[in-house]
């Protein structure tokens, strides 16, 4: 009886240590970070935004709900009016805004966040699985110790005060919190600046719609399918979820082949919202130079390298329409 007893206790102590290992390992935050309230007030608003069709480019569009495989694929409208909300919403008083920007690391490595693990593409992220490469340290007010967590590059903040040190007062958009940014990853956008074109990427539908406000109404633009990116280590990493900014273009953007220096083709209008992820035209592989105008991947399953693959007409409708600074990217699933 005794040594059943030794065993129990052995047995529990094993698992009340392994349970303990456990608990503190990081685990990643899920939530969506969405910060639409659901409130009379919201209600309100979101039944009042009006979403009108009327189309500047016209190639390859889908219809609001179409068929794919053995199911049925659609355009979110009623998440995106929930954002266009939400844009509406933080424009309807004067405000500074700013850019986070880290890409490539090009504003020095980010410090470590208090709490951190090492990913499958075995680099170090924080707790929401935002890496550390790339990433932009975010402190808490009154804590300019060591970061709470990391912002994506490409991402829309409200600044809040421009502080005299070396830090500034900012609100995140996509996700809850005000907290102090070192300056230097921080790009000031001009105060007059009204963002008035956004670009919507669905992960879970595989599409894309641009719309544009235009006095009153938000105006679609174009609906479109698209090819996301797809998380499989250590190369392809899925696009991340966000608001941002597009930030630079290329017309055409160089890339290598996988695990070489050996330039591996082109993307054609190439447009740059986080890291090293893009909107763009189909690849072109070497040695082939002219342009491909569609691929009946587009509208299927994720598969490029963290980038957004769209038709090359239409990426070139983006390249033109939508300028740098002023134009938002929201992706989401």
């Amino acid at each position: 009886m005794k040594s059943i007893k030794i065993s129990i206790f052995i047995i529990s102590v094993l698992f009340i240590c392994c349970n303990d290992k456990i608990e503190k390992h990081p685990k990643i935050d899920k939530q969506k970070h969405l910060l639409v309230k659901d409130s009379v007030d919201h209600k309100i608003k979101l039944k009042e935004l009006s979403i009108k069709k009327d189309f500047l480019y016209n190639e390859h569009t889908l219809e609001d709900t179409y068929p794919y495989k053995d199911t049925v694929r659609l355009f979110q409208w009623e998440k995106i009016r929930s954002y266009l909300t939400l844009i509406d919403s933080i424009q309807s008083e004067p405000a500074s805004w700013g850019i986070l920007q880290n890409k490539s690391n090009k504003n020095g490595e980010s410090p470590l966040v208090k709490n951190y693990y090492r990913n499958e593409y075995k680099r170090i992220a924080d707790t929401f699985g935002i890496e550390r490469f790339q990433g932009i340290p975010l402190y808490l007010p009154g804590d300019s110790t060591t970061p709470e967590r990391y912002g994506l590059d490409g991402s829309l903040v409200k600044i809040i005060k421009d502080t005299v040190s070396l830090f500034i007062k900012a609100t995140t958009i996509h996700f809850n919190g005000d907290w102090m940014v070192p300056k230097r990853y921080v790009k000031f956008i001009d105060d007059s600046v009204v963002f008035s074109k956004v670009i919507f990427v669905d992960r879970a539908n595989q599409n894309i719609a641009t719309l544009e406000k235009v006095d009153s109404e938000w105006l679609v633009r174009s609906m479109n399918p698209a090819t996301t990116g797809l998380h499989k280590p250590p190369l392809m990493q899925e696009t991340p979820i966000g608001i941002f900014v597009i930030q630079e273009k290329k017309i055409r953007m160089i890339y290598l082949k996988d695990n070489s220096v050996v330039t591996g083709g082109f993307a054609p209008y190439a447009n740059r919202f986080c890291n090293g992820g893009y909107i763009h035209g189909i690849p072109v592989n070497e040695p082939r130079k002219t342009p491909i105008e569609f691929s009946s991947t587009l509208g299927t399953t994720p598969r490029s390298h963290m980038c957004v693959r769209i038709a090359t007409s239409h990426s070139k409708f983006i390249y033109d329409w939508a300028p740098t600074e002023k134009t938002l990217v929201i992706v989401f699933d």
